[in-house]
């Protein structure tokens, strides 16, 4: 699959996932997709709880999805929001993406216009870099 392709498949697949979030509490729906290394696509939506510190962004959901595929290497991720402008993760996901996976693109969708792309190390620049364990 060409790289033209594989982003549109991406962006769809990214704002139909955010579609399934379980967001009662914000109603913000989150949709995040991870390309590895191979091409293949992972995905995950938020998932809210009543204690907030229980929920689970669609970043680190799609993180989650695909270690447990044995993925440890990743391209980029696309990230989409349904709002006017890009919204970029919060602290814990460019946290947890840095240190589980590395630099990588980042390419940030909405309902507006504009995209941005970026890098996951701008997105958290100053990160202490300690050594990726294998598990």
């Amino acid at each position: 699959m060409s790289t033209t392709s594989k982003a549109a498949s991406a962006e769809t697949m990214v704002r139909e996932i955010a579609s399934r979030a379980h967001a009662p509490y914000s109603g913000f729906r989150v949709g995040a997709v991870l390309e590895d290394l191979d091409g293949n696509l992972h995905a995950g939506c938020n998932v809210e709880s009543a204690s907030i510190g229980l929920s689970l962004c669609a970043e680190r959901a799609a993180l989650a999805a695909a270690w447990s595929c044995g993925m440890r290497s990743f391209k980029r991720v696309w990230i989409y929001t349904p709002t006017p402008e890009p919204t970029r993760p919060c602290g814990a996901c460019r946290e947890m993406l840095l240190r589980c996976a590395g630099d990588m693109g980042v390419i940030l969708l909405c309902d507006g216009e504009p995209v941005e792309r970026t890098r996951l190390a701008r997105l958290l620049p100053g990160a202490a870099r300690e050594a990726r364990r294998s598990p």
